[in-house]
Formats: C-alpha cells, sequence, structure tokens
C-alpha cells in the first residue's frame, strides 16, 4: 500500500511539472519587449493628420475612463506579452503598456469610439504604393461619413504615401484623417512573418495587438476597390451578436472549383474556407476572447496562439496568414460572421461562369482584383473599373468622368466570363455616384 502511494504522489508531481513545463513554453513565445520590438510597435508617424484621440469601445472602456489609477503602473514595468502570473506585485495587469501610452499622449483625452468614424486599415509593401492610393480614393470618393486610415507601410514608402495624401484637394481631405505606421512584426520571427505568403500580407494578424486603442476596424487588401460607402459594410458591425468578433466572406461559392476542400493540408473553416482580403474586426473583443485550438486542451488568447499555431502549420500552409485565420475559425466557428461574396467579389466569382448570387441580384459591392489582375489582361473587366478609379479627377462630375468612361471600357470585355458580368460592376456603383454627386450639390 506505501508502494501504490508513493507511486500516486510522483504522478501527481510528474503531471505538475509537465503542465507547469507547457505553459513555460508558451510564455516563451509570447516573450515581452525583446520577441516584439515594444519601442517600434504602435507608434505613429506624427506628421499624419491623426486625431490625437484614443478610439476604444465598450467592453474595457470604464476601466481607461478611470485616469486616476493610471500612475499605479511602474513607467514601461511590463510589456503586453508578459503572462500576469510572471508580473511583481506593484505592477498592473493586461492594460498596463496601453495606459503607459496614454501618458504619453500628453493632453489626449480618452473618449468612445463614437464619432461616426470607419476605421480602415491597409498594408502596403514593395510596388504596391498606386494600387493602395487607388483603394484609399475609392474609399473617399464614395463614403458619404468620415474615415481613418491606418496604413502600415515600408519606410521607404512612407513619404510617398505622405505627399500623396496630402496633395488631395482641401475638400476631400476634409473627409479622411489618416496614420502611417512602421511595419512591425515579433522580433524573434520578423522574417519568417514578413516573407509569409507575400511581403508584409501577415502583418494583419498583428493588427489587434498594435493597435490597441482601435475598438473595431475594417482591414482591406490594397487590390480591392469601393463600390460603395465604407459605412455600409461598416454597419455589419451591427449584425454581430454577442459572440462574433470578425467578419469575412467565403473563399468560394461553388465547393466543385473550391481550394480548400480539394487542397488543404489543415483544418479550415466551413465548406470552402474564408478569404481574409477583406476583414471587419471587432478588436475588443478579439483581443478578449480565449480561442480553442488543436495545440492545448488550454484556450489562449491572441498574443499566445499566432506563434505556436504558425510553428504548428508552416510546413502545411499554402495561403500564409489567411490560412492561420481559417484554421482559428475552424475551431471556433461561433466567433465568425460570414457576409455575402458580394462584399469580396474576386474573379473566382465569374471566371468560370457568375457564382455568386447575391451579387447577380443586388451587384458586387466591393471589388477584389487578387492575383495581379488590376495590372495584366487576364480580366479586362477587373482593370477597367482600376483604371477608371485611378485616372479620375478629383473635383470632376463622378458620372460624366467616372462611371460613363468605365461603363464604355467594360462593353470592350464581353469576349471574357468576367465581361459578360460586368453589368454587376457599375449595378451599386450607379447609385453610389448619385448619391456622392447629391451631396455635392447640396453642400453648394
Amino acid at each position: 500500500m506505501r508502494c501504490y502511494h508513493q507511486a500516486c504522489i510522483l504522478c501527481m508531481v510528474s503531471t505538475f511539472l509537465s503542465l507547469l513545463y507547457v505553459f513555460n513554453q508558451l510564455a516563451s513565445t509570447l516573450e515581452d519587449g525583446d520577441d516584439w520590438g515594444l519601442n517600434e510597435q504602435g507608434i505613429p508617424d506624427r506628421r499624419s493628420r491623426d486625431t490625437g484621440h484614443l478610439l476604444r469601445k465598450k467592453p474595457g472602456l470604464a476601466g481607461l475612463r478611470d485616469r486616476e489609477g493610471l500612475d499605479r503602473c511602474r513607467k514601461l514595468s511590463v510589456s503586453y506579452w508578459n503572462p500576469y502570473w510572471r508580473l511583481p506585485a506593484d505592477v498592473c495587469g493586461v492594460n498596463c503598456l496601453l495606459e503607459s501610452s496614454i501618458r504619453k499622449r500628453s493632453g489626449s483625452e480618452v473618449k468612445e469610439h463614437g464619432d461616426g468614424r470607419s476605421h480602415l486599415a491597409v498594408v502596403a509593401c514593395g510596388p504596391r504604393l498606386e494600387e493602395t492610393l487607388t483603394m484609399l480614393k475609392s474609399a473617399v470618393l464614395l463614403s458619404r461619413k468620415p474615415l481613418h486610415f491606418y496604413i502600415f507601410a515600408e519606410d521607404d514608402l512612407q513619404d510617398h504615401f505622405r505627399n500623396a495624401l496630402d496633395s488631395w484637394p482641401g475638400t476631400v481631405q476634409t473627409k479622411f484623417n489618416y496614420t502611417i505606421y512602421p511595419i512591425t512584426f515579433p522580433n524573434a520571427n520578423a522574417k519568417e512573418w514578413k516573407k509569409l505568403f507575400k511581403p508584409c500580407a501577415s502583418q494583419r494578424l498583428f493588427l489587434p495587438l498594435i493597435l490597441k486603442e482601435v475598438d473595431s476596424l475594417l482591414y482591406v487588401d490594397t487590390d480591392i476597390i469601393f463600390l460603395q460607402p465604407v459605412e455600409d459594410i461598416w454597419a455589419l458591425l451591427s449584425q454581430f451578436n454577442s459572440s462574433h468578433l470578425a467578419a469575412m466572406a467565403p473563399e468560394h461559392e461553388e465547393p466543385r472549383i473550391g481550394w480548400y476542400n480539394r487542397f488543404a493540408r489543415h483544418p479550415y473553416y466551413g465548406k470552402t474556407g474564408i478569404n481574409s482580403g477583406v476583414m471587419l474586426m471587432n478588436m475588443t473583443r478579439l483581443r478578449e476572447k480565449s480561442f480553442k485550438n488543436d495545440m492545448t486542451t488550454v484556450a489562449l488568447k491572441w498574443e499566445e496562439i499566432l506563434m505556436p499555431l504558425y510553428q504548428k502549420y508552416k510546413l502545411n500552409i499554402t495561403w500564409g496568414d489567411q490560412d492561420l485565420l481559417n484554421i482559428i475559425f475552424h475551431h471556433n466557428p461561433e466567433s465568425l460572421y460570414v457576409f455575402p461574396c458580394q462584399w469580396n467579389y474576386r474573379p473566382d466569382h465569374c471566371i468560370y461562369g457568375s457564382n455568386c448570387q447575391q451579387a447577380d441580384r443586388e451587384g458586387v459591392f466591393i471589388l477584389h482584383g487578387n492575383r495581379g489582375v488590376y495590372h495584366d489582361d487576364k480580366q479586362p473587366a477587373f482593370r477597367a473599373v482600376y483604371e477608371a478609379i485611378r485616372k479620375y479627377t478629383f473635383g470632376e462630375n463622378m458620372e460624366t468622368s467616372l462611371l460613363q468612361p468605365l461603363e464604355a471600357s467594360l462593353q470592350t470585355t464581353t469576349n471574357t466570363y468576367c465581361g459578360r458580368a460586368s453589368h454587376l460592376f457599375t449595378k451599386k456603383l450607379k447609385q453610389s455616384i448619385a448619391s456622392a454627386q447629391r451631396d455635392v450639390t447640396q453642400r453648394r
């Protein structure tokens, strides 16, 4: 009997030490400043036209309003990555770094994200300057409500963005603010993250950890063209239930031509996966949720799950960070709101014949020219829309200088499947332009 008790005690001790080791390994992948580069993280270009206000909504706002407690943090005493059980007794918890950043913003007030703005993020690396500016141009042209742009760009692109946006007419600049950020990855694996799928594409995974002050955000790829106001997709946030924290469109509507269901070597969301080129996020919820996963029985926070997930699947993923998002939402399907394909309309929706029923009925809301179709002749209908927005001059009549030339160009593309569906590209655009023109007339 004594031997039995000793064996039980030995097993319990061994189990405890094993669990301690697992948690320590998780913590080591999320090391503090040395693994992230906190001196660079989330520090915007101050020459940008930033509003200077914190943009956070409930949940979590009440604690931020209590500014009397900010000084309880030792200055830069702990990074966001530190697991709480390793904190010194006189250091605050999860909001310490955020509160330190509040102190550094002299005179800034903590305000609710109730300014009526839509918040739009984009990541630009390499030869993506003109494409990104065209996307931003489409957003400004059609939106009736003000916008805030969060532009993550390589160092050699930042001045170009600033010069271009500041050169837009004053009447246009009143419709938006912008902040330029450096490209930032965890230092321990920065090169791997940067090269994942496309240069800098995986930056979007870290937006909730960099933009800690922002409650909700619309991320889009650089090859997006808005065909209706940004606030229309922003309004989908009001359709989230209590579990939803992000919204994306399916990767495919037709399983017979789907990629994930035929070729993926990892878990993916739903029947055909999701596409992350247009991603609407409640980042407050995203930061707070603990995610189920297939690496441990312990649910992990967003900042805890990314690196272990990448290390497990890096040899099996093809589409980079989009694959990681598919894996996460495969295990947490209740957290994803799926919006229809017309909000992320790609060549796959028409290249083999029209297969986006919602677009067939209501038109295309957001055009996504992936695979470089804006810059080659493979899908001339997509390129025609891009060129029409790019060439349009601010201040000209949008109906005569944008819509009519676009319709003429689209008529020359009817020899392609997507060209035959190109009336869907202008269906919603006509309404958006008419509304924008009315606003211009009323302001006059």
